[in-house]
């Protein structure tokens, strides 16, 4: 007796990809690094909308901080090192 055995591979196309990119004036644009908000939509094998991702990029000053953010962030980091040797002094670690 014979035994016949049937693979079949489904081969699938690449996802296709359709985007929407708009400039810090709201205009259309192409190029990714000027955009500041859009959407990028995949579409399956029967052109259906498999996956939409939106974003939008936004520049927000903190109002309740007296400083820049940068300087905020080295005053953060600087505290957070100071804890650390603390820390480190309290367990006998640097002695």
């Amino acid at each position: 007796m014979t035994s016949v055995s049937t693979t079949l591979i489904a081969v699938s196309e690449p996802p296709r990809r359709g985007r929407s990119l708009l400039d810090a004036d709201g205009k259309p644009t192409n190029d990714p690094r000027r955009a500041v908000s859009g959407e990028y939509v995949e579409y399956d094998a029967r052109s259906k909308q498999a996956r939409r991702t939106w974003f939008r990029l936004e520049q927000v000053e903190i109002k309740w901080l007296p400083v820049s953010e940068p300087a905020f962030l080295l005053w953060v980091l600087a505290l957070l090192l100071i804890v650390w040797l603390a820390i480190g002094v309290a367990l006998g670690v640097f002695l």
